[in-house]
């Protein structure tokens, strides 16, 4: 049984990241891919469901104002986010997002730990979606006129269900739907344009409500002045209402572009992904600004409270009373619908995003490639956050809005950079500014609203913890890919196996004199037994960057000062010689000698110096990696030290 559990969770395990089901997976490669429109649908998903919340959150973040606190979030959307993203989608058109574009920004282990960080933020996103989407989607099924007398109090339990469904839904093997996101959004976008129709019509044929609106809105400010003061003020209360751009970017690898494309220049992907940013964005920046209007002339303030029948479903409020409960209904359950699927698209995106980057760094166990593991952990994570928040969808807009700021504060960021090295003055300063705008939005939303902050600190805690337990664990794995020899390296080995078994001298690179070689050789022959008719090859790695865990090795060969080398560039020291003495057993069908001197020094300190910068006391590292990788200890190559 455990055996058959072992396999059902493991199952899928690959390789290749960003291959799992949902609708960020990356398409196989004869995946012809979908026009942008339809495409756009997935972004949609998470995009245009916050029309369930958004409204009610601007309402109370931004009270009467609540509109004038719109436009100003509709011009960061489109002189912000939009022209962010947009070269976002230039910069890493395959998906990969701001996150590469950072990744590259940084080398050595300063790299991985900002990637760490920005994931754990990415997390922060991406599970809060989940549950604040699952939290309004139980909303909606209690203030529903038809929902049975016992799901009055029972929010915190449909929520949960609702997670352990979508949960259910990725252990059973959830695929690609682009045709049901098509479906969702287009059935939920024509309900909104009625209920904001209707609600329009009401409010312009009834001016009186425009008036009290604007007398209570002079009533409780100065002037003109002071309500653009406030509104500027509280707009980052609003910030949930840009998520999606970060899914916009993720989804390309599904746009299908032009035949022509290519995975050097796919110019039709990038335009159309460009395209459907742009579309989108638009798009919801009208409906939030006629929905804002809607609710906050027709909605009495009170009914927007913790408990009021506005609370967390403004939208749905309207659609009930001004077109009945049947109408009502409708609109509830394709609302349900959408903040489901937008939960979807969110796991979907973290089933994407860990694989990508945590195994590749040796951070996390290889099982993390797997989606069921994962799905697993991320369910458990969902019920602990909605738990903490108790389904409330208030309480959790804060945490929501802090992960999309941050993402878009990294994107912003690489933008400005991507442009400034292609001399771009113009360009960098618009970044710049957007930037500024982004951190000071960010700021405000922190300081007002620290929870965000505290759950993203508890994701970035729990990654940098776990990744670094993990890397330490999986220190004294093989860690090569692959190893290749090329044409001199092979020609020298296969003479010297002619004359027996293949003898090693583990070697510092650094250039040599005939002299220095000759004293190494005799100072082994000394201290350890190498036969006088053997001829060793001195073998001398070179640390790229320690930081790496898996590269590909190619092994290349001289004869310079007298001697014969073999000389190699990996991320440690001893990983890189025993992968190199492996595959000189696997060619030559011989157990390799590799001959090592003692290093001197504390114990400890070269185990942190090999953790950190790949070196430190390279004998025993190496015979333990060869003991971990071959367990038939005859064929495992021999290892003398003197």
């Amino acid at each position: 049984m455990r055996s058959r559990l072992r396999s059902w969770l493991l199952e899928g395990l690959s390789e290749q990241s960003a291959r799992h089901p949902g609708p960020h997976a990356a398409p196989s490669v004869e995946h012809r891919g979908h026009r942008w429109w339809r495409v756009m649908c997935l972004t949609g998903v998470d995009y245009f469901s916050t029309l369930g919340y958004q409204p009610g959150i601007a309402a109370l973040a931004a009270g009467l104002l609540s509109p004038l606190a719109t436009l100003v979030l509709i011009a960061l959307t489109l002189l912000g986010a939009l022209p962010v993203y947009r070269r976002v989608a230039r910069e890493s058109p395959h998906g990969e997002g701001s996150i590469a574009m950072l990744e590259r920004l940084l080398s050595w282990w300063a790299g991985k730990i900002f990637v760490l960080v920005l994931l754990g933020f990415a997390a922060t996103d991406f599970m809060i979606t989940i549950t604040l989407s699952a939290a309004d989607a139980a909303a909606h099924v209690v203030e529903n006129p038809f929902a049975p007398h016992w799901a009055a109090g029972a929010g915190m339990a449909i929520t949960l269900l609702l997670v352990g469904l979508l949960g259910g839904v990725f252990l059973k093997g959830f695929r690609e739907a682009v045709g049901i996101a098509v479906v969702l959004v287009s059935t939920y976008l024509a309900l909104n344009v009625v209920v904001l129709a209707v609600s329009g019509w009401e409010v312009l044929s009834r001016p009186v409500v425009i008036g009290n609106w604007t007398d209570a809105l002079t009533a409780a400010h100065s002037s003109p002045l002071a309500m653009v003061g406030v509104a500027l003020l509280v707009f980052p209360k609003l910030a949930l209402g840009m998520s999606g751009f970060e899914t916009g970017v993720a989804v390309m690898p599904q746009v299908k572009g032009d035949p022509t494309d290519t995975w050097e220049k796919p110019a039709g992907r990038v335009r159309d992904t460009r395209k459907l940013l742009t579309t989108a964005a638009l798009t919801m920046s009208c409906l939030l600004l006629l929905s804002s209007l809607a609710t906050t002339i027709l909605i009495p303030q009170r009914d927007f409270a913790a408990g009021g029948p506005a609370n967390g479903r403004a939208l749905a409020y309207l659609a009930h009373e001004r077109l009945g409960p049947v109408f009502g209904t409708v609109y509830d359950v394709s609302t349900i619908a959408i903040l489901w699927f937008a939960g979807a698209s969110a796991l979907a995106g973290l089933l994407n995003l860990v694989p990508r980057y945590l195994p590749r760094y040796g951070m996390a166990p290889e099982w993390t490639r797997a989606v069921r593991p994962l799905v697993l952990v991320f369910m458990v994570a969902a019920v602990l956050i909605t738990v903490w928040f108790d389904a409330s969808v208030d309480a959790q807009s804060g945490a929501y809005a802090t992960g999309v700021l941050v993402l878009m504060l990294s994107a912003s960021f690489a933008s400005a950079v991507a442009v400034h090295r292609r001399g771009r003055r113009a360009a960098t300063v618009g970044f710049g500014a957007i930037t500024a705008v982004f951190a000071y939005t960010l700021v405000t939303n922190v300081r007002e609203r620290p929870d965000g902050i505290k759950i993203a600190l508890i994701f970035i805690v729990a990654i940098l913890v776990t990744s670094f337990v993990s890397r330490v664990h999986r220190a004294f794995e093989l860690r090569a890919a692959e190893v290749t020899f090329d044409e001199t390296a092979a020609r020298l080995v296969d003479e010297a196996a002619r004359l027996g078994p293949l003898r090693l001298i583990a070697n510092e690179p650094q250039e040599h004199s005939r002299r220095e070689y000759r004293a190494k050789e005799d100072d082994q022959r000394t201290h350890t037994p190498i036969p006088d008719d053997g001829h060793p090859l001195f073998l001398e790695v070179f640390v790229r960057d320690s930081s790496d865990f898996t590269s590909d090795i190619t092994v290349r060969g001289d004869h310079r000062h007298g001697v014969r080398r073999l000389r190699v560039s990996g991320p440690t020291v001893p990983n890189t010689i025993a992968a190199v003495l492996l595959a000189l057993r696997d060619r030559t069908g011989e157990v390799p000698h590799a001959y090592f001197s003692w290093t001197e020094g504390n114990p400890f300190g070269h185990l942190v110096r090999f953790l950190v910068f790949g070196d430190g006391e390279v004998a025993p590292v190496t015979r333990e990696v060869l003991r971990r990788a071959e367990r038939e200890p005859e064929r495992r190559p021999h290892v003398h030290v003197g």
